[in-house]
């Protein structure tokens, strides 16, 4: 489970820096600057949960099926939330309104609200 745990966040990591790069040089030319904040909301989030999947991976308190569904609901909650707002932070640069999707976005804020409520609990639940 951890070899996955570490992947993702390996991924997750290694792609918002890519994507916070791209913003920061790329965008720069075609975007506001409020769209280039949000852009790099996306990225800050993408990569404040790389980092919290890495201290999952660490973790020895955790059964390995309380760190699975930590993992997917980070997953989703990642792929929603940051994903949502790249698609949204870049819509003027599509024909296609991603304005329509943004309801996804706090949908994937809670998945990540839910993720760290999950160690929350557990660790409020051990008696160590």
């Amino acid at each position: 489970m951890n070899n996955k745990i570490v992947s993702t966040a390996a991924f997750f990591g290694m792609t918002s820096i890519v994507l916070g790069a791209f913003g920061a040089h790329a965008l720069k030319q075609v975007l506001t600057i409020e769209q280039l904040t949000t852009f790099e909301t996306g990225v800050k989030y993408q990569m404040y949960h790389a980092l919290f999947l890495l201290f999952l991976s660490l973790n020895t308190h955790l059964s390995d099926k309380v760190k699975k569904t930590i993992l997917i609901v980070t997953i989703l909650g990642v792929i929603l939330f940051s994903g949502s707002i790249y698609l949204l932070a870049t819509d003027s640069m599509n024909t296609f309104n991603f304005k329509v999707i943004g309801f996804v976005t706090p949908i994937g804020g809670l998945f990540l609200i839910v993720a760290w409520s999950i160690v929350m609990i557990k660790f409020l639940q051990k008696k160590i």
